[in-house]
């Protein structure tokens, strides 16, 4: 038989594991290359900028650096925080560039992090410039409610030799 205090728990219980478990889904993949604080916080860990890398799926030898905002203190230690809808993104060359198999869409989405415990996204969309044989990558975030204006565009020239595969 359970004490009537466990049974008023169990809600609480239930919704704490609910959130624990949305804050734990959802990453991108990314590797993070570095953090500088920008806030010192008391309590939890202090607000910083990180930079991550992102190796593009489809394109061999192409990587995207991400840097944003992250939020520290108690919220941002729990993953209940939300984080500014800013980033900057610089994708480059890192090795010989190659196609799979497949080509590729003219305009997909490359990968796409979490930045608040529901409703915002950072995304970063691939687009190709086929009369310049140029990659070019966007990153903005958006809202179920709300998109954002804010973004960020970088471009990585393919060389002339090789032709991108597109449906």
């Amino acid at each position: 038989m359970t004490s009537p205090y466990i049974r008023r728990l169990r809600p609480a219980f239930s919704t704490l594991g609910l959130l624990l478990l949305v804050s734990a889904c959802g990453g991108a993949g990314g590797e993070e290359i570095g953090a500088v604080d920008t806030v010192f916080k008391f309590i939890g860990p202090d607000h910083k900028i990180v930079v991550d890398a992102y190796d593009d799926p489809k394109v061999a030898g192409v990587t995207c650096y991400v840097s944003r905002a992250k939020t520290g203190g108690l919220k941002g230690a729990f993953g209940l925080a939300e984080d500014k809808a800013e980033a900057s993104i610089a994708c480059r060359q890192t090795g010989v560039i190659s196609f799979g198999d497949k080509p590729l869409d003219k305009q997909e989405e490359m990968f796409s992090e979490r930045i608040s415990l529901v409703f915002k996204r950072l995304r970063v969309v691939r687009m190709i410039d086929t009369k310049r044989n140029t990659l070019v990558y966007l990153t903005y975030s958006d809202r179920v409610i709300e998109g954002s204006p804010q973004n960020s565009v970088t471009a990585v020239p393919v060389p002339a030799g090789t032709v991108i595969p597109v449906k």
